[in-house]
């Protein structure tokens, strides 16, 4: 297999230790993950560790963009030209690769996190036996209580491909370095003689130009990994119904990590780490009235009715039915009676009708709400793993006007003394730290509030704002990482520094907290 960048080999250790440190972090009750990174750079050491993928695939008018952005006249003041554009390059790369931990959220209304982790770690036994111990080290999140995080493992770069080639489509190849198999609708290419019990070798078409029922595909596209095909060719472009399933059950991902398909669905829930803290941040209460604008998925919106221990109230919208009926789905899988999900544009959520009475249902009037999130409609330009983005420059910068019209309508429903969070899974300067200043400067009975917990770093500068509001403010990006990474080697390996990585090396987002006075 050929393979870009620094090459470095992985070496998982599993070691039986309890490991403590003086931070009064949790020792890990299962054997602790240790880590040794022994790194074999072809071009030098400034090359990270990561780069077992190409950078993520922008544009040209986009990267430039997004370079400009964080190469801002404000950010130079505190960095050079070349340290500047070295954190970009770095955050490209990282952003193509999954994080280095996957995170669960305990349904902590339906069990508690000990019992749902010695069920998980049971599970995964049998999912994961041919690891070298035979044991999954689980670790849980010392300030996130609800939280389990589980090491991934790789890039595994020593895996030898087969002749035969299965090419997916982009959003399906990302999943798959996230510990999915690869279902049907996700194939766009297999060899014209494939049948079931076929090894194969699964690539990502991250250029989206392999047409759909190809027998070959020599363009741009990326080694995801080695599977067996769980359906024939035939059965999926030339069946009048083909199936839905599982098409390649993948054996030898490049990033091993479990597969979380129906595995205790009423226990755990698969959220990136920074969306959890959002949660957390909102610090909903029992007997509150509190909504959630953009729910989907659903996430969130289940999360705020745990915390609450499903007591009160949360509505929550999105404007696609689809979507809404996820939400519902989950609820009901997570035995959470305290949602309601209705399908209504968050831009018309206020009723106009000053005679109307308070209602259970969009629109509502002004002041109807203790809490609100705004997880806001983004670029997306934080999640991971990415590989490419092929939007044009007008579609990335197209997200500002609605997420302020969104903004506008969350304050003006929310009550005087309550709390509105406002979030993206975006990298962008104009979606998060602009969006703050400007509803600073438009709305004046608002306040930047503290963050509890606050895992991130404060926000960039560039927007013009105090560096007291930008210590308010929660910014996860993993353009700094690789240096934390690099240095966590061998039997010196605690705790912390598993939690300080998962913290840190995650997906691109952003959250800010105001008050309503």
């Amino acid at each position: 297999m050929q393979t870009n960048g620094a090459h470095f080999r992985l070496c998982v250790q599993w070691k039986e230790r309890r490991k403590r440190d003086s931070s009064n972090f949790q020792s890990l009750s299962s054997p602790v993950l240790v880590f040794s990174l022994l790194i074999f750079t072809r071009w030098g050491a400034t090359r990270g560790a990561m780069d077992v993928f190409p950078k993520l695939l922008l544009r040209p008018e986009v990267e430039d963009h997004l370079r400009n952005t964080f190469r801002n006249a404000e950010l130079l003041h505190t960095l050079s030209h070349e340290e500047a554009n070295r954190r970009f390059e770095q955050l490209l790369s990282r952003l193509s690769h999954p994080p280095p931990f996957t995170t669960l959220r305990v349904n902590t209304h339906l069990a508690s996190v000990d019992w749902t982790r010695d069920r998980l770690s049971e599970e995964l036994q049998q999912q994961l036996k041919t690891l070298p111990s035979g044991e999954i080290s689980i670790l849980q999140h010392p300030e996130l209580p609800d939280v389990l995080l589980i090491p991934v493992i790789g890039p595994r770069r020593s895996l030898e491909s087969h002749s035969s080639e299965v090419i997916v489509g982009l959003q399906c190849g990302n999943a798959v370095l996230r510990g999915a198999h690869v279902f049907v609708p996700g194939i766009q290419s297999a060899p014209k003689n494939m049948k079931i019990g076929d090894q194969v070798s699964v690539y990502s078409d991250i250029g989206g130009k392999c047409r759909r029922g190809a027998k070959e595909f020599q363009g741009e596209k990326i080694f995801v990994g080695n599977g067996i095909a769980e359906v024939s060719r035939a059965q999926i472009f030339l069946s009048d119904e083909p199936p839905k399933g599982v098409g390649i059950r993948m054996t030898e991902p490049v990033y091993l990590s479990p597969c979380f398909d129906s595995l205790l669905p009423n226990f755990i829930f698969l959220q990136n780490l920074p969306s959890v803290v959002v949660g957390h941040v909102l610090a909903p209460k029992p007997g509150e009235k509190i909504l959630d604008m953009c729910a989907a998925p659903g996430g969130k919106t289940t999360h705020i009715a745990t915390l609450m221990h499903d007591q009160g109230e949360v509505i929550a919208m999105d404007k696609i039915a689809s979507k809404v009926a996820k939400v519902r789905q989950k609820a009901e899988i997570l035995k959470l009676q305290c949602i309601k999900a209705f399908c209504f544009d968050g831009t018309k959520a206020v009723s106009r009708d000053h005679t109307a009475s308070i209602t259970d249902e969009p629109p509502f009037p002004p002041e109807s709400f203790d809490k609100i999130l705004l997880d806001a409609p983004c670029s997306g330009l934080g999640q991971r793993p990415s590989m490419a983005c092929l939007w044009t420059l007008r579609e990335v910068t197209s997200y500002q006007p609605l997420q302020r019209k969104l903004f506008s309508v969350a304050v003006e429903l929310l009550r005087p003394g309550g709390t509105l969070v406002y979030s993206t899974c975006t990298v962008t300067l104009a979606e998060n730290e602009e969006q703050v200043a400007w509803a600073l400067r438009t709305f004046p009975h608002l306040r930047l509030q503290p963050q509890d917990p606050h895992l991130g770093a404060g926000g960039m500068p560039g927007a013009g704002l105090s560096e007291e509001h930008l210590k308010l403010l929660q910014r996860f990006s993993p353009m700094c990482c690789a240096t934390e990474t690099n240095s966590i080697t061998g039997d010196a390996i605690l705790t912390s520094d598993l939690v300080n990585l998962a913290n840190k090396d995650t997906i691109g987002f952003f959250i800010a907290k105001f008050k309503k006075l």
